[in-house]
């Protein structure tokens, strides 16, 4: 029976897949050095991953900006993550954002999640790593779009955003299988306590009736605990009770003992 011709990519990779990573490597290494072959691409991405397994961080590097200058719409991409990874194994941050907007110019839309997530995280600035939440929220990736939502309603709850937080939570939770649901819906509820809190803040500023007055004391001193805000209830509460109207503050006070 005669011998079955094997394509020096499959047997480059079956000798990587078996640990005799120098025989791969001399393999992809020829594959890519040949500007006219079909599957250079390909054999610079596999010679980039045999070189980081034997230590080899600047040959990978090498390899990898080969691939990536082929424009291959798929290992293009693969290049431009492994040259990102590489550069962040030894915190060189600055050539990471750089290798990850690669992979974001190689417009293959199965790395462009992941892309946006990694550039969150080595964002210079908050504005910067908002911007780049956001963008992976509009990927509707399941997992990444829940992940970014995650991320970015925990960053404008600091900041006193409640609303834009719940937006970007309702965003998420409008992706079809979208991931960790439950922890979405309780950061919503998070969002929605924050934005009760404010708005009973509000009725109290804005004065109004006495006993209008007194319940939106009375929600506000029993909402700020949940977000472990005791002392603000003190004060909440405090306020009730010094009140020069002397209606608001024995109704504030009958509030009190109610629930004590």
């Amino acid at each position: 029976m005669p011998e079955v011709d094997t394509h020096p990519l499959d047997t480059a990779r079956k000798l990587a897949e078996s640990g005799d990573l120098d025989g791969a490597a001399t393999i992809f290494t020829q594959l890519a050095a040949d500007p006219a072959e079909p599957d250079r691409a390909q054999a610079a991405v596999g010679l980039a991953v045999v070189l980081q397994e034997r230590g080899d961080a600047p040959g990978a590097r090498t390899a990898a900006r080969t691939a990536l200058a082929t424009g291959h719409p798929e290992f293009a991409a693969q290049a431009a993550c492994l040259l990102a990874q590489s550069f962040e194994q030894e915190d060189l941050l600055d050539q990471a954002r750089g290798a990850w907007q690669a992979a974001l110019g190689a417009g293959n839309p199965a790395y462009v999640p992941l892309a946006h997530m990694a550039l969150a995280r080595l964002a210079a600035g908050q504005q910067e790593a908002e911007e780049a939440l956001r963008a992976a929220l509009a990927t509707a990736d399941p997992e990444i779009a829940s992940r970014a939502a995650q991320a970015l309603a925990e960053l404008l709850l600091e900041d006193g955003e409640a609303g834009e937080a719940a937006e970007a939570l309702l965003t998420a939770l409008s992706v079809p299988d979208v991931a960790d649901v439950p922890r979405l819906r309780a950061l919503l509820g998070i969002a929605h306590l924050e934005m009760a809190c404010a708005e009973f803040a509000g009725a109290i500023e804005e004065g109004g009736d006495a006993e209008t007055a007194a319940l939106a004391i009375e929600l506000l001193a029993r909402t700020l605990p949940l977000r472990g805000r005791d002392e603000d209830a003190e004060r909440v509460w405090r306020y009730g009770l010094d009140s020069a109207d002397e209606r608001l503050a024995e109704d504030v006070r009958l509030r009190l003992n109610r629930g004590a």
